[in-house]
């Protein structure tokens, strides 16, 4: 359905230079849409790129919207709707502390097992766990051990298979990246 919101997963590709994250950023708060998740890392140090991962939802028009505006930013080489695109894979890492008595920590500890989260950090009466997975995987963690803090970094996401965020065309009378 045309009007349904979805969870979408946008990956861009922009030159890395200051301010770019700042219009991009802009784009979506200016018009009143909403960033869920948000990562950005260089991916290409010998030709100055960087990945920018964005989580949002939205309708298709919305969606649409977004990613017309996002192709016409000047630093943009590349726009991917990977939630439309194809199966890909997401992960996510966080960082989860518990509180509490032995009996608690014990309990988090089984849970931690289970959902093969890692113990990175322990002192008495607090737990550190680092979990990677998809966000409902951290989610059903953190509702089950109830941290007292939890630190989350962001989805990041790549396509599977043949499926590619690489630079496109440059536009004509435009220099090649």
């Amino acid at each position: 359905m045309p009007n349904e919101e979805r969870r979408h997963t946008i990956c861009v590709l922009v030159d890395n230079e200051p301010g770019v994250l700042a219009r991009v950023i802009g784009l979506f708060s200016g018009r009143g849409y909403n960033i869920e998740s948000l990562t950005v890392s260089e991916v290409d140090r010998a030709r100055s790129l960087s990945r920018i991962n964005i989580v949002t939802s939205g309708n298709r028009y919305v969606i649409d919207q977004i990613k017309a505006l996002l192709d016409k930013l000047v630093p943009v080489h590349s726009v991917q709707d990977l939630t439309v695109e194809g199966p890909h894979v997401e992960r996510e890492l966080a960082l989860v502390k518990v509180l509490g008595d032995r009996e608690r920590l014990v309990q988090a500890l089984r849970i931690a097992d289970f959902m093969h989260a890692r113990l990175v950090d322990s002192s008495p009466g607090s737990l550190i766990f680092e979990l990677t997975g998809t966000p409902e995987e951290l989610d059903a963690f953190i509702d089950l051990v109830q941290p007292v803090e939890v630190s989350r970094a962001g989805v990041v996401a790549i396509g599977r298979g043949g499926i590619i965020l690489e630079p496109g065309e440059p536009e004509p009378g435009e220099p090649e990246a």
